[in-house]
């Protein structure tokens, strides 16, 4: 909702005692989890969440890929379970494996599973998703969202903000984009600022774009200084563009679509004049529809110190304190 993240929305405030209600519901439910009312499964392994506070996406996939890959270079061999939002499985826990459609696990746990190799399960219930890859061989998890997931017992907790809208207005839902209020952050292992600017206490996370991949068609890849039409999917579409001018291309025409949005073949019919380039999430469950079709994968870095701060946070684990 681009109202939370402008200056002039005062109308907001008639949403106020949706707001209240949605806190007092929030914090009744964290509250009995705390208390035993409501039942928490802490899996037999390590658990670390890559969660955030606002709705709609934050770059947390990025780096759940650059963590299957760091923890594979400290000796540990990760999985990772995911909720699946934007797809509906037969039943549930779903392990995925090479024929798993995004229809039936989501967009990001496919895109998670392509890129790194690693077990990947999803279901509405982490616990059990937690459960069924404690069985296979795995000895850390990582849970790809779920910070406000409080049915899974979690270890390692690490919050993702977008550096550019933060936390929009700073109300929570409905008002605002906050699932929780700005205290959580005071309570997580780590604050990753994708993109930045960074404020106080956070690790910045930036991302590195790839050589260009094909989607479809057998043309060559465009070059920088070439036109192209963007096409994108993901929560902040406009970063994705300013990446892709960042790198020489020249836009066309900007096709912003919501976060896990399908592409349907006719949004296509314009955009046959010049190469498509999409995001790496709109390419796994990719229509076809364009025959020069072309996917910009991402890579994230972060900081030494971050690296630094993990090496301890698992240790700490690993002699049970």
């Amino acid at each position: 909702m681009q109202a939370w993240y402008r200056t002039h929305t005062s109308w907001l405030w008639l949403l106020a005692p949706l707001s209240a209600l949605f806190a007092l519901i929030s914090g009744l439910r964290r509250w009995l989890f705390r208390c035993g009312f409501k039942a928490v499964y802490r899996a037999p392994i390590p658990v670390v969440v890559v969660g955030n506070l606002t709705v709609g996406g934050n770059g947390k996939t990025p780096l759940v890929v650059w963590l299957v890959t760091w923890l594979r270079r400290q000796g540990y061999n990760p999985g990772v379970i995911s909720r699946g939002y934007g797809g509906k499985a037969e039943q549930y826990p779903l392990l995925l494996d090479a024929n798993t459609r995004p229809a039936q696990a989501g967009d990001e746990p496919v895109l998670i599973h392509r890129r790194t190799g690693c077990p990947v399960v999803v279901g509405p219930k982490r616990g059990e998703a937690a459960a069924l890859l404690a069985t296979l061989g795995v000895d850390i998890i990582i849970s790809d969202d779920g910070l406000q997931h409080y049915a899974l017992a979690r270890d390692i907790e690490l919050v993702v903000v977008d550096g550019k809208r933060r936390f929009g207005n700073g109300h929570l839902l409905p008002m605002g984009p906050l699932r929780e209020g700005l205290w959580r952050l005071k309570r997580v292992d780590a604050i990753i600022n994708n993109g930045g600017p960074t404020e106080a206490g956070e690790h910045l996370m930036t991302l590195q774009p790839g050589a260009l991949q094909s989607v479809s068609g057998q043309q060559a890849a465009p070059e920088p200084g070439s036109s192209v039409h963007a096409l994108a999917g993901i929560g902040h579409p406009p970063r994705f563009f300013a990446t892709l001018e960042q790198l020489g291309f020249i836009l066309e025409q900007r096709l912003a679509l919501a976060d896990h949005q399908a592409v349907a073949r006719e949004q296509l019919t314009g955009l046959q004049s010049a190469p498509l380039l999409i995001t790496e999430k709109d390419a796994v469950k990719w229509p076809g529809g364009h025959d020069n079709t072309w996917f910009v994968p991402v890579d994230a870095q972060l900081p030494a110190e971050f690296e630094q701060l993990l090496l301890t946070r698992l240790k700490e684990l690993d002699h049970g304190d």
